[in-house]
């Protein structure tokens, strides 16, 4: 009977990105710890998470095809090297992205919340 409630095309877009915001923020913990590793290269998700998420939208039905889509890392190929050891890490970048992902984050668990506050009105007729 909640089956529905959680199958809604907005909750399952906000829980996988969700998921892809955690990803996000391992990556640039393991970027900003690497900096100054030699040869390192810079981590980030995978650029076809976003182009899996978007046909799956397209498709009109995200909520039965959700969970074939999950983020991955992988090494960032538009990254480039502006150091002699190779290492592709910027720090100011990261710090900008994790600033970023942050508020992203926010935003998303948010989302998630407040359908799950929404069930519990539901439920008890209280919140």
């Amino acid at each position: 009977m909640i089956d529905p409630i959680f199958q809604t095309d907005n909750y399952q877009l906000a829980r996988k990105l969700l998921d892809a915001a955690v990803l996000r923020q391992e990556a640039i913990a393991t970027n900003v710890a690497n900096a100054e590793t030699p040869g390192f290269r810079r981590l980030d998700l995978a650029p076809d998470f976003a182009t899996q998420l978007k046909s799956r939208m397209a498709s009109g039905d995200f909520a039965r095809t959700a969970d074939m889509v999950r983020p991955q890392l992988a090494e960032d190929s538009t990254a480039r090297s502006v150091r002699p050891d190779g290492n592709t890490v910027e720090i100011e970048r990261e710090l900008l992205a994790m600033n970023r992902n942050s508020v992203e984050h926010e935003f998303l668990s948010e989302i998630v919340s407040s359908n799950i506050k929404q069930l519990k009105l539901a439920i008890t007729g209280r919140s």
